[in-house]
């Protein structure tokens, strides 16, 4: 995969050794750290009283670096120290630094500003003693606070504290990748600003990246001075009862705006003239039974269902009458809900060109209790993906897209406008119109997770759903001039 790298510990340990195998001491990555915390520091803060606290291992060498670049420029600046350096580079690092040190926590000084060089992302304990105490003080956020790789106390690999007690930070600067305590909800709210700095690590293969136009603008499909309607993708939208046509509505809509060429709304008949009364550009065809509707979308390259369908064994026998099509299914609400007493009916009915959209709750629905069984939502979508052989969106502010070849993405520009009725409705027509046009399933989530996202944050407070399929040209517009 393209794009941004998210690493985990162990990949990150492989990276520190890569460059140790090609000459580098680790007191050399050490300094580079130190020289990368000092720089992002200066660049948005005066001088002020300053305290470095330093733990024992090669997180805390970084703090000792930071500490004296610190001080040759005038800062301040004082070492609370959790007892001894215990590596080799660290106790250079500390051989280096002759400003004043103090046991930590036990100086009189308040300091304005503090480094958190305790222990970083590989910490695998709790927080105890005077750590966990200042890490329990910090959470008034009466000063600011740097954390060196991540704020002490979060495991590097689910961005969970460790215990209950973490270290919240200002700002956070981490190196060679995010981790994927940097990406998670959980762990991204510690950490506030964050930076990734270059330490000249070489560049190490992951599973897992950041989701962004970079994983997936070369494979965007824009039209041709040769287009039509036709090549642009034909997308079919399920329609519900008529007291619950809006959903569908919404998705056709955004399958349009997303640039697919077709968009049908499939309508039971009882549901033709309300949803006639709503639309244009958007075709709307008859159906009755599943029958009616497979052969409606037989010959068309993608179909949402689910978004206000109804939970009925309706909802049912369409999602498996339309897995008999070529079309790639966006399954989305109730045709997730409706299988819920037997999930296996409906993954045996899928293949890898269809996507599963599940929030956390329709999530346990279909995968009864592999989120609380796994370390972080990440590796419970890629269990889940390879379990049901299909693409799974996991929604979220921290939106997790997986292929069930093991890849994932992990969305990083969530938005909490985001979180009002019909906007999944929206995302679905997103995903379905780019996977009309000739997207990869899975390159299609990840591009429409991200424009659903910069739109919502485009508009920001007052956002309905309403408001986003119209948002999307703006975002396609500055997408196109950068291809």
């Amino acid at each position: 995969m393209t794009g941004a790298p998210i690493l985990t510990l162990a990949e990150m340990k492989a990276a520190d050794a890569a460059a140790l195998a090609g000459g580098l001491s680790m007191y050399d990555l050490m300094a580079r750290a130190g020289q990368a915390v000092a720089d992002e520091i200066c660049e948005r803060y005066h001088p002020r009283p300053t305290a470095v606290l330093c733990g024992p291992g090669n997180n805390g060498g970084d703090g000792y670096v930071v500490a004296r670049l610190l001080a040759e420029r005038g800062w301040p600046v004082w070492v609370e120290a959790l007892g001894e350096p215990l590596t080799a580079a660290s106790v250079v690092a500390a051989s280096l630094w002759t400003g004043p040190v103090h046991a930590l926590g036990q100086t009189g000084h308040q300091p304005e500003l503090t480094v958190d060089a305790l222990f970083g992302a590989g910490l695998g304990r709790p927080l105890e003693g005077v750590a966990a105490r200042m890490a329990r003080a910090s959470e008034a956020r009466t000063g600011t606070l740097v954390a060196i790789d991540t704020p002490s106390g979060l495991s590097g690999d689910t961005g969970k504290p460790l215990g209950d007690i973490a270290f919240w930070a200002d700002l956070t600067v981490t190196f060679h990748a995010k981790k994927i305590a940097h990406v998670l909800t959980m762990g991204l709210a510690r950490c506030g600003e964050l930076v990734v700095a270059d330490i000249g690590l070489p560049a190490v293969e992951g599973d897992i990246t950041e989701n962004g136009p970079e994983l997936w603008l070369a494979q965007f499909p824009w039209p041709g001075s040769s287009s039509h309607k036709h090549a642009r993708g034909r997308m079919v939208v399920v329609s519900g009862d008529p007291w619950n046509t809006g959903a569908a509505r919404l998705a056709s809509r955004a399958g349009l705006r997303i640039g697919a060429g077709v968009v049908t709304l499939a309508s039971p008949p009882e549901s033709l003239a309300i949803n006639a009364s709503h639309l244009e550009a958007v075709m709307l065809r008859p159906f009755e039974t599943e029958l009616d509707l497979e052969q409606i979308c037989a010959h068309v390259d993608s179909v949402v269902i689910g978004p206000a369908a109804g939970v009925t064994e309706s909802t049912l026998l369409n999602t498996l009458a339309l897995a008999r099509t070529g079309a790639a299914l966006v399954i989305d609400a109730d045709a997730i809900t409706v299988f819920r007493d037997d999930p296996e009916e409906l993954f045996s009915a899928l293949d890898v060109d269809d996507v599963l959209t599940p929030h956390p709750g329709e999530f346990e629905r279909l995968f009864p209790g592999l989120l609380a069984a796994t370390p972080e939502r990440i590796t419970a979508a890629r269990r889940a993906a390879a379990k049901a052989d299909a693409v799974v969106l996991l929604k979220g502010f921290d939106t997790v897209i997986a292929h069930p070849d093991g890849r994932a993405a992990v969305s990083t520009n969530g938005s909490p406008w985001l979180a009002t009725a019909g906007s999944g409705d929206v995302l679905a027509g997103f995903i379905a119109g780019l996977i009309a046009q000739g997207m990869d399933s899975f390159e299609a989530a990840c591009a429409a997770a991200w424009i659903h996202a910069e739109a919502g944050e485009a508009f920001g407070p007052g956002l309905i759903a309403e408001d986003l399929p119209a948002l999307a040209p703006s975002i396609l517009r500055k997408l196109h001039a950068a291809r």
